[in-house]
């Protein structure tokens, strides 16, 4: 399934889109797609509802696409996860995942605009797969698969700017990568059913039509089950987190390609689960 919120910022609605092509109106099971829906099986409920013929068509033309997450309790994200990456940063591949975190306020619909920080000079994209955490995990054994709390997919963009994650004092990544808009997602959560091997996504990343980034999750360091046990021996994941794993090689920070300036154009794309297209504008 396919789950979306479309509306205005702050009046978005759930929908499913269907694979006929056609969406249906979630509000009569949900008010929208917030950590409690996927809390309380909100996917397996839009499953039975939509096979018993209980969802009504809905027309969504014209309508903004958001973020298809309302809020998530906490954004995890994890640093230099694939090889290639890493050596274009100047670093090894780590030996274990690199933890920071995104402002869940961060996150934006896959075609607004992308704000560059006041004073930026080094905004960068970054390509991801995204995980949406479905149910609580804490302490994941070797008996346990770890796939198993996970409750969908979707693309994400881990935009970031350098300066303040890298140079500004203590090397605080966080705070380069968790201004306004700079976590685009979309255009929908593709439910794990529907992809049970993450290891094999194709994504690509252009800025203003030329390509950036072509590559697939089968080059990760450390894959989805790996990074998702790894983080629950850490802290509790719960319903409605947001994972990103990582980007790929290809990000201005290699020093191949400019960073971002107001008028550019990002665009990216994950196999099964969209595409974005986002203008960068001046905050």
């Amino acid at each position: 399934m396919r789950l979306q919120r479309v509306g205005a910022v702050g009046a978005e609605r759930p929908v499913l889109l269907g694979t006929d092509g056609h969406h249906y109106d979630l509000s009569g099971l949900t008010d929208d797609l917030t950590p409690e829906f996927f809390r309380d099986g909100g996917p397996a409920r839009v499953s039975r509802a939509h096979a018993a013929g209980e969802l009504f068509r809905i027309d969504v033309a014209g309508q903004r696409v958001g973020a298809p997450l309302a809020r998530p309790g906490a954004v995890l994200c994890i640093g230099q996860n694939y090889a290639a990456h890493a050596a274009e940063s100047g670093a090894k591949p780590p030996a274990e995942p690199i933890l920071f975190y995104k402002g869940p306020n961060a996150l934006a619909g896959p075609e607004d605009d992308v704000l560059i920080p006041r004073g930026s000079e080094r905004t960068d994209w970054e390509v991801e797969l995204g995980v949406v955490i479905g149910k609580r995990a804490r302490y994941l054994g070797a008996d346990e698969d770890p796939l198993d709390y996970v409750a969908g997919y979707v693309l994400s963009n881990d935009v970031s700017e350098r300066t303040v994650q890298l140079d500004a004092p203590g090397g605080q990544w966080s705070k380069g990568k968790s201004s306004e808009t700079f976590n685009p997602l979309g255009p929908w959560v593709l439910t794990a059913e529907e992809l049970p091997v993450p290891q094999a996504v194709r994504l690509r990343s252009w800025v203003n039509g030329e390509a950036r980034q072509d590559s697939s999750t089968a080059d990760m360091v450390f894959s989805v089950a790996e990074i998702v046990r790894h983080l629950s021996q850490y802290l509790v994941l719960e319903p409605g987190d947001l994972v990103n794993t990582g980007t790929p090689e290809g990000v201005a920070l290699s020093g191949r390609f400019p960073y971002l300036r107001a008028g550019d154009v990002m665009e990216l794309e994950a196999e099964g689960l969209g595409r974005h297209r986002n203008r960068l504008v001046q905050a």
